[in-house]
């Protein structure tokens, strides 16, 4: 099932996503804590050591229902493990998530969920404004923003 991942690869990814995708404390997820939560959502039987030893690399063929359950766990699709594009793409989003976990922008953001387009177009103006005040640079033309 699980060949066409290479070697180390798994170990890296799956390492990768336990460094990144944290409970709201900021520490990272424990072995114990994974495995009784796949267990919670009536996944498939998983030990912690099962899981630390797929972390590190020493064992290196779950079980697909084992991928697809560590993938639900982490909020990723299980293509995460088979696909590197799609891991590469992903990584990116939980770089980017990883940065704004706890920042102020991320409350600014969240509390702005669901105002209608005008509303947010005034609070991107006003934003601009205030960087302005402060002396930062106008990312209005940025290309990247």
């Amino acid at each position: 099932m699980t060949g066409d991942i290479a070697r180390g690869a798994l170990a890296a990814k799956l390492d990768h996503l336990f460094s990144v995708v944290r409970p709201a404390d900021g520490d990272e997820y424990t072995f114990d804590e994974v495995a009784e939560a796949i267990r919670a959502q009536g996944g498939p039987t998983i030990s912690s050591t099962y899981l630390w030893q797929l972390r590190k690399g020493l064992r290196d063929n779950p079980t697909k229902r084992h991928l697809e359950a560590l993938a639900t766990f982490f909020g990723v699709p299980a293509a995460y493990f088979f696909d590197d594009a799609e891991a590469e793409r992903i990584d990116a989003e939980l770089a980017l998530l990883s940065a704004l976990r706890g920042a102020p922008v991320l409350q600014i953001a969240l509390r702005a969920r669901g105002l209608s387009a005008k509303s947010l177009e005034t609070i991107s103006d006003l934003v601009e404004r205030v960087r302005e005040l402060e002396g930062l640079p106008d990312l209005s033309d940025d290309p990247d923003r």
